[in-house]
């Protein structure tokens, strides 16, 4: 690599606690932070879909890069910054770096890993076992590794890939498993020293003999330490139809690629849900020429539930823009086979607010309705009668351990765990939620003690521009909205009595951000300062606490 030292600002325009994109060598970009008399330089782009880091938020302890090493804090990142040196001289920042590690498509390296796969002692067989092949499952591995464990790791996957960036199936529909992987199997392998079994299905845990039972064979594989990660499995309506052919739920590859294959030019698509998921496709297939799209919900507007009515009417104006037609307060009573072909969906009944019932004619049929946590292989496992709860959940501690049970930790959608500032126990089904708690248990093994999960949980979709949210909303009894949601620019907070609990905007970064944080440390102004105009991003966190990140 050929470095070149290039002065790239005057050290007068870098104010502390302040962070600026400035350029190198060509179409380089150099991320510059200040804290205190010390400046640091990395890369500029995030490494998840390339976001400008100047955008973000610098704050001393929250996701996502670290600005000093460019080291991951955060998911959904799955690669680090690179890190460059940055000094002063007469008045000046002068940076080094090789130019080609400052492009947009240069701009991370793999995390620094102090255990590898050829630390692996051989003939040791336990180590610990992560059932699971996604998000959760991959941090995890990541940061036991990261953090120098160097024990054996297997992971027992029921995908026949190596874990994926789940969120591009319903943003982007993309089904190719190659594009999607955060790390390809043989790296895994050879790197990580990880043995990934594919393909195989976890019927059942011997916690007396720590053994994890595979499938019909019965197979039982030792373990150390075991991290539960399996994540969701969609739900279908219990109503006539559910299972024909054309009607399609989301949640892997090969759902992606039958939906990807059935929705184009000249076909009818009716989703029913009207939340994320759901939405996310209709925007993914929405210029594909389809004869209709129509949308069914149970709320006055689509995303009530967890946006509220104003956002969600914003939202479903622009929806409509596009030609998509909304069946909202309805019900869906039955899909009707379809005359030429019975295995097949022709139709669906829907009932209105009205008791009317409408048919809709489809080609295509998407359902989202949320999803069940995939605990089924736990139901008769001896050891977790107490910490399963009704509807599939495994209830942990603050440190992801499940409650009353050594050395087992579960993580990601399944997982029940106390929520930062309220210890509220839910379950989050978000893709980012997953991937930290896994990057929380891995260290904590990793290191044999951990630290409470404080981690506020964030996620993000595309509705037309980018929606950004942060906090646990369930249960706002008003919502407080800066700027204009059919314009899909505007910030809402939602509040419970003077708390605000949740945040979500759309082109109005960084305010997302600057919220998560402000939540997780206590600072989040009250309701009535917010209505007063009290400006989040005018409230100083970068030096609340000694090592400063950029989210």
């Amino acid at each position: 690599m050929s470095h070149k030292t290039i002065a790239v600002l005057d050290a007068s325009e870098l104010k502390d606690g302040e962070m600026k994109q400035v350029g190198f060598e060509g179409d380089g970009k150099v991320l510059l932070s200040r804290l205190g008399d010390k400046i640091h330089a990395t890369s500029a782009f995030c490494t998840h879909y390339g976001a400008p880091l100047a955008k973000g938020v610098l704050t001393a302890d929250g996701p996502c890069f670290n600005v000093c090493t460019g080291d991951i804090e955060d998911a959904p990142a799955p690669s680090a910054l690179h890190s460059f040196k940055a000094e002063v001289k007469d008045g000046k920042i002068h940076v080094t770096a090789d130019p080609s590690l400052t492009t947009s498509a240069n701009k991370s390296r793999p995390p620094k890993l102090l255990a590898t796969g050829s630390d692996v002692p051989v003939g040791q067989t336990k180590g610990v076992v992560i059932v699971g092949g996604g998000s959760g499952a991959f941090m995890a591995i990541e940061s036991l590794r990261e953090h120098g464990y160097k024990g054996p790791i297997t992971v027992l996957s029921k995908e026949h890939h190596s874990p994926i960036d789940r969120t591009k199936l319903s943003k982007a529909l993309i089904s190719d498993a190659s594009k999607l992987e955060l790390r390809s199997t043989a790296e895994l392998r050879a790197k990580y020293g990880v043995n990934l079994r594919q393909g195989v299905e976890v019927t059942g845990v011997e916690l007396g003999n720590k053994e994890v039972v595979i499938g019909a064979t019965q197979e039982k594989v030792p373990y150390d330490t075991l991290v539960l990660a399996t994540g969701g499995i969609p739900r279908r309506l219990p109503i006539p139809g559910k299972d024909l052919s054309n009607v399609y739920t989301l949640r892997g590859v090969e759902d992606a690629q039958k939906i990807d294959a059935a929705a184009q030019e000249g076909k009818r698509l009716v989703v029913i849900g009207s939340s994320f998921i759901s939405m996310e496709v209709v925007v993914a297939v929405s210029s594909r020429k389809l004869v209709s799209i129509d949308v069914i919900g149970q709320e006055e507007f689509p995303f009530e539930a967890v946006l509220g009515k104003q956002v969600g009417a914003g939202l479903k104006k622009f929806h409509e823009s596009k030609g998509v037609k909304f069946h909202m307060q309805s019900k869906v009573e039955k899909i009707i086979p379809s005359d030429s072909d019975s295995s097949r969906a022709g139709a669906i009944v829907v009932q209105g607010s009205d008791g009317k019932s409408t048919t809709l004619q489809a080609d295509v049929v998407i359902m989202g309705v949320g999803v069940a946590p995939a605990t089924e292989y736990l139901k008769n496992s001896k050891g977790f009668e107490q910490v399963l709860e009704r509807g599939g959940g495994v209830f942990v501690d603050e440190f992801l351990q499940v409650k009353g049970v050594p050395d087992v930790y579960a993580i990601g959608d399944i997982a029940l765990y106390p929520q930062h500032g309220t210890g509220e126990t839910r379950r989050i089904e978000h893709w980012n939620v997953a991937g930290n708690h896994g990057r929380a248990a891995g260290k904590t093994i990793a290191e044999g003690k951990g630290q409470p999960f404080v981690k506020v949980p964030v996620f993000w979709s595309a509705q037309g521009q980018q929606l950004r949210y942060c906090g646990v909303g369930a249960g706002f009894d008003d919502v407080v909205i800066d700027g204009n949601p059919d314009e899909l620019k505007f910030v809402a907070y939602y509040t419970k009595g003077e708390t605000v609990i949740a945040v979500a905007s759309m082109q109005k970064d960084p305010v997302v951000s600057k919220a998560s944080e402000l939540i997780r440390l206590g600072l989040m102004p009250s309701k009535s300062e917010i209505k007063s105009g009290k400006d989040l991003l005018s409230i100083d966190i970068s030096s609340v606490k000694a090592k400063p990140k950029v989210a």
